[in-house]
């Protein structure tokens, strides 16, 4: 509980970004992201925002053959596969190893606070 009386739920139970008090559904999300070519890993999380509380940004790790991946070829294949755009992530960081535990689990509380250290700047809206 912070100092205003929020309760925040933090950890493996935090599997959804509230954004503008709506719950998106990171599993989801991230299930349709590991069938886009190249991605060989990806873990969404809720980065900070004054105005809604958290944004959508999408970590993604690539395999050897994939160079390039923007932000818009992310949305433009989640739109084919019928994800609402509500849903969509507003920030996409390709890194090169995601943070894991011992026994192989991606750590978002890691992602979290990275997201939280870099001031990411928002996709233009078209």
């Amino acid at each position: 509980m912070d100092e205003d009386g929020y309760i925040r739920i933090t950890g493996r139970t935090k599997d959804v970004v509230i954004r503008g008090g709506e719950n998106i559904p990171v599993v989801e999300v991230e299930n349709l992201l590991y069938r886009y070519p190249g991605i060989i890993d990806v873990a969404l999380v809720g980065c900070p925002d004054e105005r809604l509380g958290e944004r959508v940004c999408a970590y993604v790790t690539l395999d050897e053959n994939s160079t390039d991946l923007t932000l818009d070829d992310v949305k433009t294949y989640l739109i084919q596969e019928k994800l609402s755009k509500s849903y969509l992530p507003e920030y996409l960081e390709v890194i090169e190893a995601m943070p894991r535990t011992a026994s192989g689990k991606i750590q978002k509380f890691k992602l979290r606070e990275q997201a939280k250290e870099v001031r990411l700047e928002p996709a233009k809206r078209g």
